[in-house]
């Protein structure tokens, strides 16, 4: 049985993350060892990885750094066995170089970038931007396959992750200016947007996470 490892380093939004990726597993008509988890060993071993996140980049980060041998096994897991790994919402945002909330804070290196405060153009865009958007598919990928013209996906957030290559933007929104709604590098993949708050879009997300081979 595959397993998922659900990273637990104390993030809000890990109950409903892990709801939606049973009911994923479930509508695949797949079993799956899903855990909830911040066992290094599960971690280590896990075929999938995912790093929820809610609050501010330096909590979150300080959090999963307290976790010890935490990162050291995702690392293993992602950059050495080559495990899929996806980062939702701040989870995508601590796959940056570093994080300008609350000061200047590393973060985990895998996709070079600054993560960074929404900066609208537009009076009539505000932060937090929270609620439906649109999300537009920048490149072909099996994680976008159903992501088609006009597929809404929700937001919550007041930073954006900004890659120094434009290359590893896979799809885009728009909030007062475009911001990075995904990111994908090899194996390493992050949303801005809560897949497990997006119904039916979201959770077809989420089951070809699932079922994706990098």
């Amino acid at each position: 049985m595959r397993t998922v490892a659900l990273i637990d380093y104390g993030s809000g939004n890990l109950p409903s993350a892990e709801k939606a990726l049973w009911a994923a597993a479930k509508s695949l008509g797949k079993r799956r060892d899903i855990r909830a988890t911040s066992d290094p060993d599960f971690v280590m071993r896990a075929d999938h990885l995912v790093l929820p996140g809610v609050g501010a980049f330096k909590a979150c980060m300080s959090s999963l750094i307290a976790r010890d041998g935490l990162i050291e096994a995702m690392t293993h897991a992602v950059k050495t066995r080559g495990a899929p790994f996806l980062g939702v919402c701040v989870g995508m945002q601590l796959l940056a170089d570093r994080g300008l909330e609350f000061g200047d804070t590393p973060g985990l290196g895998w996709i070079g970038g600054d993560v960074r405060k929404m900066t609208p153009s537009q009076s009539s865009a505000k932060v937090p931007h929270m609620g439906w958007n649109t999300v537009e598919r920048l490149r072909e990928h099996p994680l976008l396959n159903g992501v088609e013209a006009g597929t809404h996906m929700y937001f919550t957030h007041s930073y954006v992750f900004q890659p120094t290559d434009p290359a590893d933007i896979a799809a885009a929104s728009d909030h007062g200016g475009p911001l990075a709604a995904m990111v994908i590098r090899e194996n390493t993949a992050g949303v801005q947007f809560h897949p497990e708050k997006s119904q039916k879009a979201g959770l077809e997300l989420i089951e070809r996470f699932l079922e994706w081979r990098p």
